[in-house]
């Protein structure tokens, strides 16, 4: 293309006539002097990580409100305080008057001492991906 009048494309090989585009090379994304979009577009600021492990935090009283002699993340969901498949942290806020068996996928100190200083019982659960980083959300390689 561009090798004289006797070129495959004719006279212009395919540039139109007069004009930048016809004359040198022009950046694909040249947008005629106004300002680019990738430089018009807002930044994202900060830091995203993807390793974050986020837990659903249900508290000493919460647990008390129940009524239930054995508390895990299935009877939790079945009332409506934590997602279906979500990871359970239990925290201190409140206090327990009787022994309750709680299982969780993690405890607080305060929450921890309050349950067993009532005579209840801790059962900490693994987490689904054993206790290595979790996987990347997004990511098919999950435990590399």
């Amino acid at each position: 293309m561009g090798r004289g009048i006797a070129g495959r494309r004719g006279k212009t090989a395919g540039r139109g006539m007069k004009g930048q585009s016809a004359r040198g090379q022009v950046p694909a994304n040249f947008e005629g002097g106004q300002m680019p979009l990738h430089m018009r577009v807002p930044k994202l600021k900060g830091f995203k990580n993807p390793f974050r492990v986020e837990y659903q935090a249900v508290n000493l009283d919460t647990i008390a409100a129940t009524g239930l002699d054995r508390v895990d993340p299935g009877a939790l969901h079945a009332r409506g305080l934590v997602h279906k498949g979500a990871l359970v942290k239990v925290l201190g806020r409140g206090e327990l008057d009787r022994a309750v068996t709680v299982v969780a996928h993690r405890f607080s100190a305060t929450a921890e001492a309050a349950i067993t200083g009532a005579g209840g019982t801790v059962e900490t659960l693994p987490l689904p991906w054993g206790e290595r980083r979790p996987p990347a959300k997004g990511n098919h390689l999950t435990n590399r």
